[in-house]
């Protein structure tokens, strides 16, 4: 681990350093407050060992000023001080440090407050990982990876609102394999499963960086396309629907399963007076699908607005 010092006696950052680098750490040295704290505001340190009375910047100081920014994990602080009358010490600790060694301190009890401080950035980088995956499922479709449709809607309205600001195109647009019960009936739904799983990786693969895509319901997709208008959402969405009808699903037995989609275009236009809500540019999508529904499936419709 690296870990920040703040002492301005060299004798004590000496004895700091040699102690913390016997047992693997790596360690920045900064023999005053201010030095420190420049340090830290140039990388967020996970442990920082800072004297309380130094030039420039005291120890408590700095503390305080660690804790009134937002790292991307908790900073662990240890608070070295030869005050040690019980109300020095609680000041201390109201300052925002975490532990405390009174000088002239002992080397084994330095590293047995070191190895507590990383103990409990491990389980704080354990619980950070498990909200993240928490946070993830909450946002993800269990069974195509993609983003489920409270996610999707989320993004479309910042999306639309940012269309909005900037005056530019926000196409969407709404995907439905063709037959899709027929392949559920003749092969099960497990296959039907895969066949969805297979549309989505194309998705994933042939939709650009900056879009967004996501499982709508059943066997519907729905994509955001930023910046599109909608002769760009039409040739997006034409490059996808040659994809997906050129993939093979191929069962175990040896079998292939042909899949197809129509897919419907609507598009909120930068130049238009009436921006669209993103209900109404759903609903132009869903329109536009079920013309492609009508004209025989398998292609791309877009959303006539005249």
């Amino acid at each position: 681990m690296r870990i920040l010092i703040a002492e301005d006696d060299p004798d004590s950052c000496r004895l700091l350093k040699v102690r913390l680098n016997a047992v693997g750490h790596e360690v920045v040295e900064a023999t005053n407050g201010l030095d420190a704290w420049a340090l830290f505001q140039g990388e967020h340190f996970r442990m920082v060992i800072t004297d309380w009375m130094m030039p420039g910047l005291a120890g408590p100081d700095l503390i305080r000023n660690i804790r009134s920014v937002s790292g991307v994990g908790y900073t662990y602080i240890i608070l070295l001080t030869a005050l040690n009358e019980k109300a020095n010490i609680v000041s201390g600790l109201e300052s925002g440090a975490d532990e405390y060694l009174t000088k002239p301190f002992n080397g084994k009890e330095l590293l047995a407050r070191v190895a507590t401080g990383e103990r409990i950035l491990k389980l704080e980088e354990t619980l950070t990982d498990s909200q993240r995956q928490m946070e993830k499922l909450a946002m993800r479709d269990g069974l195509t990876d993609l983003l489920n449709r409270r996610a999707i809607e989320e993004h479309a309205k910042a999306e639309l609102s940012r269309s909005r600001r900037q005056g530019a195109p926000l196409s969407v647009a709404l995907l439905d394999l063709d037959h899709f019960k027929t392949v559920n009936d003749q092969y099960g739904h497990q296959v039907g499963d895969q066949a969805l799983r297979q549309v989505s990786g194309i998705l994933s693969q042939y939709v650009r960086p900056y879009d967004w895509a996501g499982r709508w319901g059943g066997e519907e997709f729905l994509l955001l396309l930023p910046g599109a208008n909608l002769a760009g959402a039409a040739m997006v969405a034409e490059r996808i629907r040659q994809n997906i009808a050129e993939s093979v699903l191929t069962l175990a037995d040896g079998q292939e399963v042909h899949l197809r989609v129509s897919i419907g275009v609507g598009c909120a236009s930068g130049d238009s007076k009436d921006y669209p809500s993103f209900e109404e540019l759903v609903k132009q999508a869903d329109e536009a699908l079920y013309q492609a529904k009508r004209e025989g499936r398998n292609r791309v419709c877009t959303y006539n607005l005249a």
